[in-house]
């Protein structure tokens, strides 16, 4: 199930945030005009990517310990592994997982997203965030939107400016989701790391990527109506629940994941 061109051309004269991103963690799936922002980057950024994709797999196998099998993640970036689906499948073969993502490297990977247990099922759509109404139009093809759904945006928000109205996109893909769902979100910031911001902004404005990092108060909307499951709004090296503590080091993400009402 794929929505948009089966087979878009990649834009290798334009940088791409998934593909920086697939730098930063060390992946090969990115070309020489993404390297070059990543290289202006802080030293910290790949730490920063490192500590975001942890939180992402310790709050996914969370999820599933609860219980939850269904899994809708927007901004899935490049396959690297384990993937969502690989945690989550590992603790509840059976669960069902939707990847979205706009990068045609995405999907020109996506195979590897939907290599699924026996028992479960993942697809993958070719779909862009600010049309969330199409992205929940397919992924219905797949998840039960009458039982709990887990909605992943993961380092994706930031890449939004005020002016596309981020927060009415995340109300419009929380609202379609049944009580007892949950909304699991990372998003940058500078407020650990105030002396990055400039050198931060400016090597993505070099790359022509819009980026918008928020403070704390600015993130807190992502979550207006839901409940915060403990620790709340925090950096990413701070959200952990039954296993050990992450190491404690300044984080260039605030996270969360809070349950729908």
């Amino acid at each position: 199930m794929t929505a948009g061109p089966l087979n878009p051309q990649i834009d290798t004269s334009k940088p791409h945030p998934a593909r920086v991103y697939d730098w930063l963690l060390g992946g090969k799936d990115n070309y020489p005009v993404d390297q070059t922002v990543g290289e202006k980057l802080p030293p910290e950024a790949r730490a920063n990517a490192a500590r975001n994709r942890a939180f992402m797999h310790r709050a996914s196998a969370w999820l599933a310990h609860r219980g939850v099998d269904q899994f809708l993640d927007v901004g899935t970036g490049i396959p690297t592994s384990p993937n969502l689906h690989q945690i989550v499948q590992a603790i509840t073969p059976t669960a069902r997982i939707v990847y979205a993502d706009n990068d045609p490297i995405v999907l020109r990977h996506a195979e590897a997203l939907l290599v699924s247990s026996p028992e479960g099922a993942t697809d993958y759509i070719h779909a862009d965030v600010r049309k969330p109404e199409l992205i929940l139009e397919r992924a219905r093809e797949l998840l039960d939107f009458e039982r709990p759904i887990a909605l992943s945006l993961i380092a994706l928000m930031h890449f939004l400016p005020d002016d596309q109205d981020p927060y009415g996109i995340t109300q419009t893909l929380v609202d379609a989701l049944p009580s007892g769902s949950y909304l699991v979100l990372s998003h940058g910031t500078a407020d650990q790391h105030p002396e990055l911001r400039a050198e931060t902004e400016a090597a993505y404005k070099k790359g022509a990527i819009a980026l918008r990092m928020r403070t704390r108060s600015e993130v807190e909307p992502f979550f207006d109506g839901l409940d915060l499951v403990a620790p709340g709004l925090v950096p990413a090296t701070e959200w952990y629940q039954e296993e050990p503590a992450p190491e404690n080091e300044r984080s260039g993400f605030y996270v969360g994941v809070a349950r729908v009402k």
